[in-house]
């Protein structure tokens, strides 16, 4: 039986550039290096749900990690964060769950961080037992989906007018999956 602990243990790549990458669940040690992660003048907060950027970051950052269906991950390099991810809606009844939720300060993206984040990601939560993994992304976001299909996953659709993200947008909602024996 697939349990929440197993899969919220630290993750750890000891391969990225000499250094390693680690995930830990987050907690308010984590705080800071994550508010100095969101510069409010980042462009990416428009294809954001929320914004994590000047006053909104407390009230946003806490109801994101107080969220029961969401068990989010600092993301470490080399001990200093660069950002956060999340396990969310995981449905283990089903084998199921989602990776989203995740920021990266701009200076790392692009390094090659995420594709290591979601290979941790994804070898915990199929290595535990999950068959399916989601990501839903805003139709806009194309560098996103660029990520998540260099990863093998398959676009099944759109959800239309699926929220109202932050800015007032009304978001389509794209979905991706990558099942179990489709991960290389």
């Amino acid at each position: 039986m697939i349990a929440i602990s197993d899969l919220i243990q630290p993750l750890i790549d000891t391969n990225w550039e000499g250094g390693i990458i680690r995930l830990e669940p987050f907690t308010a040690a984590h705080k800071d290096g994550m508010r100095a992660c969101c510069d409010p003048a980042d462009p990416i907060w428009e294809v954001y749900p929320v914004t994590l950027a000047g006053d909104a970051f407390d009230p946003n950052l806490d109801a994101i990690i107080h969220n029961p269906d969401r068990h989010v991950f600092a993301i470490l390099a080399d001990g200093k964060v660069v950002g956060m991810t999340s396990y969310l809606n995981c449905a283990l009844d089903r084998q199921t769950l989602e990776i989203g939720g995740t920021f990266m300060a701009p200076a790392v993206r692009g390094s090659g961080i995420n594709a290591r984040v979601k290979k941790l990601l994804l070898d915990r939560a199929y290595g535990t037992g999950i068959r399916r993994v989601e990501f839903r992304i805003d139709e806009r976001n194309g560098r996103s989906q660029a990520a998540v299909a260099k990863l093998g996953a398959t676009k099944e659709g759109s959800l239309r007018a699926e929220r109202i993200t932050w800015t007032g947008h009304v978001r389509n909602t794209a979905i991706w999956s990558l099942l179990a024996h489709e991960w290389r």
